[in-house]
This record gives structure tokens, sequence and C-alpha cells, in this order.
């Protein structure tokens, strides 16, 4: 039997900002816990990842394997001004990196149905972004159907 998750086309990496030099240790611990808060989300018993990792690559074109959810949980500001909307495509790797900041305006001031609808809505709305480069590269990845399955198991 395949692993299903090694075939996933979406998959997702977090990367946590703990704090500056001049922060004190509460601004720390809670940059930490926030960090642990979102990995939640992603991987934890109703994470995410569980539900988009059913999506295998083969079902989707031959160009395009990976889709790599970055999410940045508050980053620094030299940090999100370097991040791109959406990375280029690796033609090697058939990959492609989607970054996502979350902060505490866009996730930790929300309830749990908030922050999860904005996960769900953040996944739809960086594929509209990927699509144009699907097309701008002349991928053959079927990025409708892609979105579609999204949407469906996202519900």
């Amino acid at each position: 039997m395949e692993n299903k998750k090694e075939n996933s086309i979406l998959k997702c990496f977090v990367s946590v900002t703990v704090g500056n030099y001049n922060d004190t240790q509460e601004q720390i611990d809670l940059a930490t816990e926030q960090g642990r808060e979102f990995r939640s989300y992603i991987w934890g018993e109703k994470g995410i990842s569980n539900k988009i990792e059913q999506l295998n690559f083969e079902d989707y074109g031959n160009d395009l394997k990976l889709i790599l959810f970055q999410f940045y949980v508050n980053p620094d500001v030299i940090e999100m001004q370097s991040l791109p909307n959406i990375e280029k495509y690796r033609k090697r790797e058939k990959s492609i990196g989607i970054p996502v900041i979350i902060n505490r305006l866009n996730f930790f001031n929300k309830s749990e149905n908030e922050r999860n609808e904005f996960l769900e809505k953040c996944f739809i709305q960086k594929l509209d972004v990927l699509e144009k480069v699907i097309i701008k590269e002349k991928l053959d990845t079927d990025i409708e159907k892609l979105k579609t399955n999204m949407i469906a198991i996202l519900k």
C-alpha cells in the first residue's frame, strides 16, 4: 500500500520567530506558546495537514509534485519584507513554495472558528495565486480539480 503522505501534493512547513535580542522573557514565552499553538492547527489531532495530505500529486498532472505552504509565525519586519507572494517554480524538484504570514492580527486574536476559516480561505486564495504561475510556466497541473478537491475535503 502506498504511503499517501509521501505522494501528497500539498504539505506544510512552519517557522516560528521566538523573539528578538531585546525581547523580554515574557515576550519570548508568548511567541514560543503561539508557535506551539499554531502547529497544533497544522499537525495536531484535528490539524489541517491531515486533510490536505490526502491529495495525491499524481491526480493533478506531472509537472508539479509538491506545493509547500510555508507558514511564518510572527516574522520580524525584515523577514516579512523579504517574503515573496509566491516562490519561483523549481523545475528540477517539480515544486513551489507559498509563504503565509501568521500573526496576532490574522490569527491569534481570532476565535477557534475564525482561525479555522482563515486557514481554509488562505489555502484556497493561495491556490488562486498559484494558478497564475501554472499558466505562466505552462505546467500541466489541473489546478481547478485541485481547488475543487481541496474545497471538498476542507468542508
